[in-house]
């Protein structure tokens, strides 16, 4: 049973990455508890070269500082090479206390005193040190496991003060003859046992508290790392750092551009190649163009199977958006060719990739229910550059943009790779007037 419960570290229940969130954060403190108890075996040095010292024959002091200063850089080396075992933290615990206790023992030999005389030495503070250590990895047990040891230590110490000299047990009932001589009364070591078990009770019973608390934190961080996956890191920093409950029906008006990109021949490919192939090509592709986009300030607002819909200045607001989403299509149409050479050179198929960019007053904000939201946006440059998309196909072209979009996007900074070329007064579909249009790459 005692083995049982050395070894469950944490609920078994939890998923993997979670438990293993837990023990990277109970490995960092295992390391920083190896540092604090180099640093009291290096107080208790000092304190004892500074201290006067009375001739005797043998000293235990310096040797017992010797040996918890060896354990102590054992545990810094292991503890920094590899995990702690749970049984190596209960035998540190152990001798952190054996090691307290016999100091606090040979102080009457080293001062020539009764027994009695450790009883009152004030090194007795330095239980609750090594008490309050163990909570730093915000398990109860080993807290507990600390203070029972101190407890049973310090019941000993007394016994031995009681039963080292049966013609004199140096026990008394008074309390000015407790404090002004060598006498003991074993009412005051008796509440210092239960001072001892209480702070280990109180401390414990936060412990428990404290690490269903990591767990939970533990758990929302690695979920909330996962949830942020299936947004761009701006909607995700946008809802994290939220003051108020995010509702639905709640946006903002920005100027902003709209990127839509897609595959042509993507269809047909999906009913002739394998599944795997299909999955294989979009996965390239997907993982190919989102980086680009990201890169040059844009947020993925959605996947539409082989498409993908971006933003310019919806998320955050940009004084360049025009230019960032022009420049962001420039390399994808690059990247999408360099993409398709290797596929012809390895013998795969790869669908030529299309995009078009639109600007214009778009509505950003949250659209659903309570149980289920998205940020979207909504306008007329949403819909327009949906369908600049296809306009390409009728165009034979790559990439497209309508004229006003362009000359903003100049106004901003951008350069065009290549010459413009213009395509005027341009029937879209769905769209009720003729557009001028410009070809970013033919």
């Amino acid at each position: 049973m005692l083995r049982g419960w050395l070894k469950t570290t944490e609920d078994q229940a939890l998923p993997e990455r979670v438990r293993t969130a837990i023990r990277e954060q109970e490995d960092a403190t295992e390391r920083l508890i190896s540092w604090i108890q180099f640093v009291v075996v290096g107080t208790f040095g000092v304190l004892y070269l500074v201290s006067p010292k009375p001739e005797v024959e043998f000293n235990l002091v310096p040797w017992a500082l010797l040996t918890y200063f060896a354990l102590t850089i054992i545990r810094i080396i292991w503890s920094h090479r590899t995990r702690l075992p749970p049984w190596s933290l209960a035998a540190s615990a152990l001798f952190d206390m054996a090691l307290l206790m016999i100091l606090i023992w040979s102080f009457h030999l080293q001062y020539s005193q009764p027994a009695s005389f450790y009883l009152k030495a004030p090194t007795v503070l330095y239980i609750f040190i090594f008490i309050a250590l163990r909570a730093l990895r915000f398990e109860a047990r080993y807290v507990i496991i600390s203070g029972v040891i101190a407890a049973v230590g310090w019941g000993l110490l007394i016994l031995y003060v009681v039963f080292s000299n049966p013609q004199d047990m140096m026990l008394t009932r008074d309390y000015v003859t407790y404090m002004t001589s060598n006498s003991i009364l074993l009412g005051a070591e008796f509440d210092k046992i239960i001072s001892i078990l209480m702070v280990t009770g109180i401390i414990g019973l936060a412990l428990f508290r404290a690490r269903a608390l990591l767990i939970r934190s533990v758990s929302e961080q690695a979920a909330a790392q996962e949830l942020s996956r299936f947004f761009s890191p701006e909607i995700a920093a946008r809802i994290k750092h939220s003051e108020d409950h995010i509702r639905a029906g709640t946006g903002e008006m920005r100027d902003a551009a709209v990127l839509n990109l897609d595959m042509r021949g993507f269809t047909p490919l999906v009913g002739q190649a394998p599944p795997e192939q299909v999955i294989q090509i979009l996965a390239e592709y997907q993982s190919r163009m989102v980086p680009i986009i990201g890169r040059h300030g844009g947020s993925i607002d959605k996947f539409l199977g082989d498409g993908i819909m971006a933003t310019f200045g919806a998320s955050q607001t940009s004084e360049t958006y025009a230019a960032d989403a022009l420049r962001a299509l420039d390399e994808v149409i690059e990247e999408a060719e360099a993409w398709r050479q290797s596929c012809q050179a390895e013998g795969r198929p790869c669908p030529e990739v299309n995009g078009a960019v639109s600007t214009g007053r778009i509505l950003f904000g949250a659209v659903g229910d309570d149980t289920r939201l998205e940020y979207t946006v909504i306008g007329d440059a949403v819909n327009l550059s949906a369908k600049l998309e296809k306009q390409n196909k009728d165009s034979g072209v790559r990439a497209l943009c309508d004229k006003n979009t362009y000359d903003l996007a100049v106004q901003q900074g951008y350069e065009p790779l290549q010459q413009m070329k213009a395509l005027p007064q341009v029937s879209v579909s769905g769209v009720k007037r003729p557009l001028d249009l410009v070809v970013l790459a033919p």
